[in-house]
């Protein structure tokens, strides 16, 4: 699942093999990510893991003077997008009671390493956010 469609898809292509698949997934989008787990569960028949592989950096911004339209794309992305990845995950995971969720968030969320505010922000959220979810 990305927004990388042609990319994507050449790669499943070149791979060649009917255990990969590819489908159009922009993660701040909610219907889009239903559609992914939803596909991903028709085509496999559950949802062992659910890899919540999604970040952008943001800009190289690294001063409060950061555009505020800026910093929520990168909040939607990195914080709304793996909320929304975990939702449709746990409800089929909860269905079948099994499943594992992974976010990873990144080192940012632990030491300042010199990243943009948004990006270092946004995976202190996805850190917290996920400690918050494994006691659900």
């Amino acid at each position: 699942a990305n927004i990388q469609d042609e990319l994507d898809r050449s790669v499943c292509q070149e791979l060649g093999t009917k255990n990969i698949s590819y489908v159009h997934c922009d993660v701040t989008c909610e219907s889009d990510v239903q559609n992914a787990v939803n596909l991903a569960v028709s085509k496999y028949g559950k949802l062992d893991i659910m890899f919540n592989n999604v970040g952008i950096p943001g800009d190289n911004e690294v001063r409060v003077t950061h555009a505020a339209k800026d910093f929520k794309r990168v909040f939607d992305v990195n914080v709304l997008g793996g909320f929304l990845g975990a939702k449709y995950a746990a409800r089929v995971m909860v269905l079948f009671k099994k499943g594992c969720i992974l976010f990873p968030a990144s080192l940012a969320s632990k030491i300042s390493i010199g990243l943009p505010h948004a990006h270092k922000a946004s995976k202190h959220a996805v850190a917290g956010f996920t400690k918050s979810l494994s006691v659900e």
